[in-house]
């Protein structure tokens, strides 16, 4: 196993202070949104087996089935299918959907046949994978997930008292779900944005005296008004209107499949994904918004925000997800207890989250030489890669979160 070094990314909308209280760092004053852990070309984590430090990708690149095992390089390929991160929400990001993989490949072949330039502002597709997510909040946690129902999309909407409104609400009542949903996202995000800057900013006035007035939308209103603090005037606000808002508490989660719009509001959390870039915005960024492709990818399927919480077994406490790229579940060690057995024949990146989790290699485990018996202690924010194959156990007074592959 070992231990591995990660890249904060300092994204604009990342918390100033929630990674670094995690970390036990001193703030830098700049945001830091994102600490990634894993293999991904963009930031690969670092590892040092005695000849100084190395990326991750490399190592898995020289010996694919020693890191990753047989079963998962016959699955998905030489390459580390997962990505974990800590993410560190100050400010809302971007209102998103992902494509599925037949979505990626098609888009992703259209583009390069196109010759568009990978790292073109007006880009949509990185490369030909999916990207479903899940995120587990370790902090009390905001985002929006998923398409409200219409006909209480029309009540939220009715309430604020706006005019302009008015003729997405008569949508939102008279059309059946999925052709109502379609037709006010397309008449929003296909306006000007100086044509709707006026009602954007006047339900935002609504939205924030409704929320000081309390009751059962007062959160969805308050998240509103927070986002169009943030995006002035942004169609995407009218946008996010029609999604769930849903508020986390630590150890519970969000699964987001193709699709499901959605955007991450406040909070920390840790978000475990499938390895690709492909994301396709519908508001709240200056970046490109490319609305017939994005209208193409969204599921116009209104329900709850679906929250996760996990399940026990045997011990390990985990998040079902309908994804064999990964597998995330969360161990909550107690001292004095009996070391944890973990073994699996595909990688493994474990993270500790809260205490202090000792990892060591099994006494069972067979063959000898320098890192027979090693061990390694994780401290909040530590993580280490486990190759495929590697026998450990767990023991500590903390809580460790193991991100793997189904395969």
């Amino acid at each position: 196993m070992d231990r591995l070094a990660n890249t904060v990314r300092p994204y604009a909308w990342g918390s100033t202070t929630a990674l670094p209280e995690l970390l036990g760092t001193a703030p830098t004053g700049e945001p830091q949104a994102e600490m990634w852990m894993g293999a991904h070309p963009g930031a690969p984590s670092r590892i040092d087996r005695g000849a100084g430090p190395v990326s991750l990708a490399e190592v898995i690149d020289a010996a694919p089935e020693t890191e990753l095992g047989a079963d998962a390089v016959r699955a998905f390929g030489p390459r580390l299918p997962f990505l974990l991160k800590l993410l560190a929400a100050g400010s809302p990001l971007s209102l998103q959907v992902h494509p599925d993989l037949t979505q990626a490949a098609e888009g992703f072949a259209d583009e390069e046949r196109r010759g568009v330039p990978l790292d073109a502002a007006h880009r949509n597709y990185k490369d030909a994978n999916h990207k479903p997510e899940l995120i587990v909040a370790l902090t009390p946690f905001d985002g929006l997930c998923g398409f409200r129902h219409p006909a209480q999309t029309a009540d939220l909407l009715e309430a604020l008292g706006v005019d302009d409104l008015k003729p997405y609400v008569d949508i939102l009542r008279a059309s059946p779900e999925e052709a109502a949903l379609r037709e006010v996202l397309t008449a929003v995000l296909s306006a000007e944005h100086h044509a709707l800057a006026g009602t954007v900013e006047h339900a935002a006035l609504a939205a924030d005296q409704l929320a000081a007035k309390g009751g059962p939308h007062a959160d969805a209103y308050a998240a509103y008004a927070v986002l169009a603090h943030h995006y002035p005037g942004d169609p995407g606000v009218l946008a996010a209107m029609l999604l769930n808002h849903v508020r986390l508490q630590p150890g519970e989660a969000l699964f987001l499949g193709a699709g499901i719009p959605h955007a991450y509001l406040s909070g920390l959390g840790v978000e475990l994904m499938a390895n690709s870039d492909n994301v396709l915005r519908c508001g709240l960024t200056p970046k490109h918004v490319d609305v017939p492709e994005l209208l193409r990818v969204v599921r116009f399927e209104a329900g709850d925000a679906g929250v996760l919480r996990p399940e026990e077994v045997a011990g390990e406490e985990v998040y079902e997800t309908p994804i064999d790229e990964f597998r995330l579940s969360r161990f909550a060690l107690a001292p004095g207890a009996a070391p944890h057995p973990l073994v699996s024949r595909t990688p493994q990146i474990l993270l500790c989250t809260a205490g202090t989790v000792e990892l060591r290699e099994d006494a069972a485990k067979t063959g000898t030489g320098a890192g027979a018996g090693a061990g390694l202690t994780l401290a909040p924010g530590e993580s280490a890669f486990v190759p495929a194959g590697e026998r450990i156990t767990l023991s500590g007074d903390g809580t460790l979160f193991r991100a793997t592959v189904v395969a």
